[in-house]
């Protein structure tokens, strides 16, 4: 029997290890003869599943000149993180809001209703499409794990983790940098100068 081809799915995780074990930069002429003897990927596909980890974001690309560069860094899936955290963060936030907003309403209409039987049928009606508005608002927030202590110290570490990757990106630019010129002959300040880096670029501290 013939051996089975590697899946769509296959060849995307094998392609991010070259980058995440070789911790290098590359163009696409040089992944597409690594990737067959590295992973068995073979070469023809390449490109396509290349494209795809850059569409997803798993994949960096930049044009330095008239050549493509290709790198991807363990510390980009702490970004991820960092940015799915800021989301949920920010959705809390305004579930919140609106919880508050609709209990101070609430209680509004409370105070300001006289005892006659008609108001009183149409404040019963509205304050049980309020409480059924409220409770798919609680259901809503607790979803997310407001009230979940594994979840709220999972990003408690997703921030952490964040921060860390901060700090591996200002480091994965100076082995960019130093990469770069090496493998060109150029001066570090002319690189600079065409990326917009200031000369007074200082690494983030821990």
């Amino acid at each position: 029997m013939a051996p089975r081809g590697l899946s769509i799915e296959e060849k995307r995780v094998k392609l991010v290890e070259i980058f995440h074990e070789t911790k290098d930069f590359f163009q696409l002429k040089e992944l597409e003869k690594m990737a067959p003897k590295m992973k068995g990927i073979v070469s023809q596909s390449v490109k396509e599943v290349l494209q795809s980890l850059v569409d997803d974001g798993l994949v960096q690309s930049d044009k330095i000149g008239s050549s493509n560069f290709f790198w991807s860094f363990p510390s980009q899936r702490g970004a991820i993180m960092s940015n799915r955290l800021a989301t949920v963060t920010e959705n809390q936030a305004s579930l919140r809001t609106q919880l508050s907003e609709l209990r101070s309403a609430i209680e509004v209409e409370k105070a300001s209703r006289t005892d006659s039987v008609r108001r009183a049928r149409r404040g019963t009606e509205q304050l049980a499409a309020s409480k059924k508005e409220l409770a798919e608002l609680e259901k809503e927030l607790a979803a997310y794990g407001a009230c979940d202590p594994a979840k709220v110290e999972e990003k408690k570490r997703g921030v952490v983790l964040a921060k860390e990757a901060a700090v591996r990106w200002t480091d994965n630019y100076a082995l960019l940098l130093s990469h770069f010129t090496r493998q060109n002959g150029v001066e570090a300040s002319e690189v600079r100068k065409y990326l917009g880096v200031d000369e007074d670029y200082e690494d983030i501290e821990c």
